[in-house]
């Protein structure tokens, strides 16, 4: 990637420091991240008792916040970059400034887990897996979402999607998705099931986004952000959910 005078490495943390001032922007290079968050937050439900936490590993600014309003939980965000850490704090998550394959929280402690997009970043993602279910409570949730290795995957969300404007070059390193049934097995061996789905944006909903993103300099991008939607292939991107057994 090749952001504020300097090229980093694929994958590399400090690109984050660089677009800390796209987090927010809902039609900036993050926006799929904000579909992201509204579609992993749909599947927590309601704080089944009081005092519940949810631990959100690779919180990035908080954008899963918004979406959890009213839930109930206590949301605590997990992060390794402070300029994110900063935002996530101004929107109101408790935040931890620790790695998500070794995280600085007790067993058990959670009601929720919520990995979303982080997988395919971390340079072990079974140890972020660990981690995860180690964090549970019994009966806790897992919720995450990830891309898969497949040679599909790899063409779409690298090879494609760099070329598009609205996604930071470099982002991505294709060596670290994670293979779908790897990580149903990982996770039974800690302790969880998990469900997955394939999900994509709907595609009525991203070609009315990219129009009017690229008229935004026009005359502005306002309009309903895309939703995403599930899709019978987990070949590309795929949620996963699952329940910590007793």
């Amino acid at each position: 990637m090749r952001d504020a005078g300097r090229t980093l490495p694929r994958n590399d943390p400090r690109q984050y420091d660089d677009l800390a001032g796209e987090w927010w922007r809902p039609d900036g290079v993050f926006a799929m991240l904000h579909w992201l968050a509204e579609a992993r937050a749909a599947l927590v439900p309601p704080a089944a008792r009081p005092d519940a936490l949810l631990v959100d590993l690779g919180c990035g600014a908080g954008l899963l916040a918004p979406h959890l309003a009213g839930k109930g939980y206590r949301h605590v965000g997990v992060d390794l970059t402070r300029s994110a850490l900063r935002q996530a704090a101004a929107h109101g998550v408790t935040v931890v400034n620790g790695d998500a394959t070794a995280v600085p929280l007790v067993d058990g402690c959670a009601d929720v887990v919520a990995a979303g997009e982080l997988l395919e970043h971390v340079p072990d993602w079974r140890l972020a897996v660990a981690e995860a279910c180690r964090l549970l409570r019994p009966g806790g949730l897992l919720v995450l979402d990830t891309l898969n290795d497949t040679a599909l995957s790899r063409l779409l969300a690298v090879r494609i999607a760099e070329r598009l404007p609205t996604v930071p070059r470099g982002i991505h390193d294709p060596r670290l998705f994670v293979d779908a049934r790897a990580l149903v097995a990982e996770a039974r061996r800690h302790g969880v099931d998990l469900r997955l789905r394939g999900i994509r944006p709907g595609v009525g909903g991203l070609l009315a986004w990219l129009v009017r993103r690229a008229r935004g300099a026009e005359g502005g991008t306002g309009g309903p952000a895309p939703r995403i939607v599930p899709t019978w292939s987990t070949a590309v991107l795929y949620q996963g959910l699952g329940v910590r057994r007793g």
